[in-house]
């Protein structure tokens, strides 16, 4: 991987680490009690040391890594519990990402409603051809649409990072039986309060829809 080739993203090297690693992490790469050797990787990465370690740094105050005296740097990775602790505060505020974005649209802001009838019928399109790989990358940017239409930076930056702390988890949920056709609906209830401009409405869909999301998760977690 040449970490340089991504620096037209405006991102520092140390930023670039840090996204790369995580990732990982979050993927099953690395799993819980993995050791990462700090001199290792920056040859891997063909990188000096100093922005390994400050990646570790930020990784560490992020929680998905240990740094034990003694053993050094040691995968913590997202427990069940933290899983369980994610979806229970997304039933807390997602609602309240969806009812801000349908309350604070204006007429420059029509185009939200246009990119999520978009991405419904999109959505409604793989899971008709059972893709689930699809269907999950159209269920996050469905997401993130009312995130950015909410106009609040540090709830858009909150649901953006547990979207990605249990991607794994979620993607995974989606492979039991009739889910993605109840998933399906779910967004169609909230599609539906956005076209009608109804806060209430896109708020009581979406927190439904994010328990439907915990209880299908899990469901698959203690199989």
């Amino acid at each position: 991987m040449d970490l340089f080739d991504q620096k037209k993203e405006n991102k520092s090297l140390t930023s670039l680490i840090f996204d790369k690693i995580r990732e990982d992490i979050l993927n099953d790469r690395y799993l819980a009690g993995d050791k990462i050797v700090e001199a290792k990787l920056a040859e891997e990465l063909g990188v000096s040391r100093t922005p390994v370690r400050e990646a570790l740094k930020q990784l560490e105050l992020d929680g998905l890594v240990d740094n034990i005296p003694n053993r050094g740097v040691v995968v913590k990775g997202i427990s069940n519990q933290d899983i369980h602790d994610i979806y229970t505060i997304r039933v807390a505020i997602e609602g309240i990402a969806a009812r801000w974005a349908v309350e604070r649209m204006d007429e420059s802001d029509e185009s939200v409603i246009d990119d999520l009838k978009e991405i419904y019928d999109l959505m409604e399109f793989y899971t008709f051809k059972n893709d689930t790989d699809k269907f999950f990358e159209l269920d996050t940017k469905f997401h993130e649409t009312i995130y950015m239409a909410s106009k609040s930076r540090y709830l858009e930056q909150v649901l953006r990072d547990f979207q990605l702390f249990i991607k794994t988890t979620r993607k995974k949920s989606l492979l039991v039986d009739g889910r993605p056709n109840y998933a399906l609906g779910e967004h169609k209830a909230i599609l539906q309060g956005f076209i009608e401009k109804d806060a209430d409405k896109a708020y009581e869909a979406t927190v439904r829809h994010i328990e439907g999301s915990r209880n299908n998760a899990e469901s698959f977690n203690n199989r």
